[in-house]
């Protein structure tokens, strides 16, 4: 198991990676981490990247690179999954799932914090680049599922 302290560490090393210089790809941040003395997964990558709240940011010339938010969080909501609001374009649903359109890149730490909420209307979730699907336990109705997210993450006036 890996110490806190080694999280806290190798997180404000990302964070300093990521201010420091434009990194586009979680397989770029992982080679600078590497560098730095970090051997770590994409998976463990993708959660520090989460817990950092850092985001992917287009350009206007094409490709985009990884930023943390100024402020240090998004707004104060009631839950923590009102924090994924920035992120989220669209909830719907149709006969057995539950689709959350995210920003480029965004998906991953979507799905983690879905996850992390447990939510008990939610079996599980996949995630790809822009989009997630979350799954319903057998009983539940794939549309509670979907107003409850969007309550959740303050999207009431979306589709």
């Amino acid at each position: 198991m890996i110490a806190a302290e080694d999280k806290v560490s190798r997180r404000k090393t990302i964070s300093r990676l990521i201010q420091a210089r434009r990194v586009g790809t979680q397989e770029e941040l992982r080679e600078l981490l590497a560098t730095e003395g970090y051997d770590v997964t994409q998976a463990t990558l993708s959660r520090d990247l989460a817990r950092l709240r850092a985001r992917r940011v287009s350009l206007p010339e094409g490709g985009a690179y990884y930023e943390l938010d100024p402020a240090g969080g998004f707004a104060t909501t009631d839950h923590p999954l009102g924090r994924l609001q920035p992120m989220v374009d669209a909830v719907d649903f149709n006969d057995s799932m539950v689709v959350v359109r995210t920003k480029p890149g965004a998906a991953s730490p979507v799905a983690l914090a879905l996850d992390g909420a447990r939510l008990p209307d939610v079996l599980g979730t996949i995630a790809g680049d822009d989009t997630v699907f979350v799954a319903p336990r057998r009983t539940i109705s794939p549309k509670k599922v979907c107003v409850e997210l969007k309550s959740l993450m303050k999207l009431e006036g979306t589709r």
